[in-house]
């Protein structure tokens, strides 16, 4: 399979629905991780219209930019720090409606406005990296984003 077939982007949930058996398929067989981030980080920007989507994996104490589609970014992240340091540190999804009310957000972009990161837990409860989307419209996201993305984030830790 080299290619994702999604619905109306309207009805987000169906949007998911159809994405993460894609995702699964698309994955099937290979065994590189940086392949699967790549494929998983392209598929997702497409079905969600974020102005960046992408990983930061663990590495040496700190978050290092992987896999990604959209602007160029920040290459690394301390634990705690930003969206995606406190989803690390807090081992749970950020759900950011509006960038600039978070305290210590890191502007990667100046035209994102929205965020959400999930975090990619291990099978013993250790973070290997986060899954974060980004948009330039406030409130972009919702609980129905956190949902389908923890759920892609559960199937992308069983990749590493």
């Amino acid at each position: 399979m080299h290619s994702v077939s999604l619905p109306d982007k309207t009805d987000k949930k169906a949007v998911y629905e159809t994405l993460l058996p894609q995702l699964q398929a698309l994955c099937a067989g290979e065994n590189d991780l940086v392949a699967n981030l790549g494929n998983i980080a392209a598929a997702l920007h497409a079905a969600t219209g974020s102005h960046w989507t992408g990983f930061y994996l663990v590495k040496n104490e700190e978050l290092v930019l992987g896999p990604f589609q959209g602007p160029v970014a920040c290459t690394r992240i301390g634990y705690g720090k930003g969206v995606c340091g406190t989803a690390w540190k807090e081992k749970k999804t950020m759900l950011v409606k509006d960038v600039e009310t978070f305290p210590g957000h890191i502007a990667c972009s100046s035209l994102s406005r929205a965020e959400i990161v999930v975090p990619l837990l291990s099978q013993n409860g250790e973070v290997l990296g986060v899954l974060d989307l980004d948009h330039t419209a406030l409130a972009a996201y919702d609980e129905t984003d956190g949902i389908y993305l923890q759920a892609i984030a559960r199937f992308v830790s069983t990749l590493f």
